[in-house]
């Protein structure tokens, strides 16, 4: 208890604003998306709604809706007329009695394709705010490389025996130059194994030495241990062992989609290794795992705090497009349904699967939230 305390208070003079920037910045993004296409397709708004419970600021717009910022900044939603609540269930005793100028404006009277295309609006916007702060990260602040300097020295390994230390600097294998460690660890799986000639700058004098990779054991990006061929040497993560390489606003696009995939697949790789039993779900955070990291991340800098809203943004849209009722994609399935059926699903049927979703979101939720709990970096 007195660890908890103790973190809480150093959390909330950094990590309570810059997790409410974050989380109401990416909220904020998602509700749009829903709201612009909504608008777009002649729908009547009548909340849209940062944050849950009670509200701090609340104007109206000359279309009727009401905007509202709220004290609790874990999501938000956006309201359709027509819909009961926040989750979009229909109103069904409102629509039996609603006019024909009414049934205009409605959510759940409006064509099949459009409905979808005001539900994915939300995640897609997610994706497309994290192409453009990809983007803009790329283009001028540039994008990170991590250097060659030693950070990480595996016991035994060939790094090890050939007698590199923390802080040396690999700056050249076989008389190629290198000064990133992506080129190096190129190089490396290059080698096939074969012995290599490395030029190391230590403390500013240079030496060669030899090593030979082999089969090592490490922890991958999923946790899990597998086995690796290298030196056993991994860099550095201070920031002088970083090289920003900026690009023009063409490359930056082009590398910021290519982020956002990037880490759309590995999630999805992540989701289908648990699936199938390959993983376990020790790398799911909660809300704990999220604040700490980024109060880690606003403490780094504005730029990292910036690309942080990048990552969760992309996590954020398409953990919303997974097929769960309650959740966007839920409602995506439900219209697939309709679109094969030629009809909506019944009333029961549609009631059953958000009582489900809603049960396996708060499982998810709890489970999140017990492994930031015993993570020792917490608390």
């Amino acid at each position: 208890m007195l660890g908890a305390i103790h973190y809480l208070l150093d959390w909330i003079p950094i990590g309570l604003p810059a997790f409410v920037v974050v989380i109401t910045t990416i909220v904020f993004f998602h509700e749009l998306g829903h709201f612009a296409m909504a608008r777009a397709c002649g729908v009547r708004v009548e909340t849209f709604s940062i944050g849950f419970g009670p509200a701090i600021v609340r104007w109206q717009d000359r279309k009727g809706t009401q905007w509202k910022i709220s004290w609790i900044p874990l999501g938000g939603f956006v309201k359709f007329f027509g819909d009961a609540d926040a989750a979009s269930t229909p109103d069904r005793e409102l629509a039996e009695g609603m006019s024909a100028a009414d049934r205009a404006v409605a959510f759940p009277f409006k064509p099949l394709y459009q409905r979808a295309l005001i539900v994915a609006a939300g995640p897609v916007a997610n994706f497309i705010l994290a192409i453009v702060v990809f983007a803009g990260l790329f283009a001028f602040v540039g994008a990170p490389e991590a250097g060659t300097t030693i950070g990480e020295v595996a016991p035994h390994s060939a790094a090890a025996q050939a007698g590199l230390r923390l802080g040396d600097k690999i700056v050249a294998v076989n008389g190629n130059s290198v000064s990133k460690f992506e080129d190096l660890r190129t190089l490396i799986g290059h080698s096939h194994g074969s012995p290599l000639a490395l030029k190391v700058d230590r403390h500013g004098k240079e030496f060669l030495t030899r090593a030979t990779p082999h089969k090592f054991q490490t922890t991958d990006i999923f946790g899990d241990r597998v086995s690796a061929n290298g030196l056993g040497v991994g860099p550095t993560y201070d920031d002088s062992n970083y090289i920003y390489v900026k690009m023009s606003p063409a490359e930056a696009l082009e590398a910021g989609v290519e982020q956002t995939w990037a880490r759309v697949a590995l999630t999805l790789t992540y989701v289908e290794r648990i699936v199938t039993g390959q993983s376990g779900g020790g790398q799911l955070h909660g809300i704990f795992g999220i604040a700490k990291v980024t109060q880690h991340q606003a403490a780094s800098g504005p730029s990292d705090l910036v690309f942080l809203i990048a990552v969760l943004s992309v996590s954020i849209g398409l953990v919303n497009l997974f097929p769960i009722p309650v959740l966007d994609g839920g409602h995506l399935l439900y219209y697939g349904c309709e679109a094969v059926l030629g009809r909506p699903l019944g009333a029961r049927a549609q009631d059953i699967g958000f009582r489900l979703g809603l049960a396996m979101i708060l499982g998810l939720f709890l489970f999140a939230t017990w492994n930031d709990l015993v993570r020792p970096i917490l608390f």
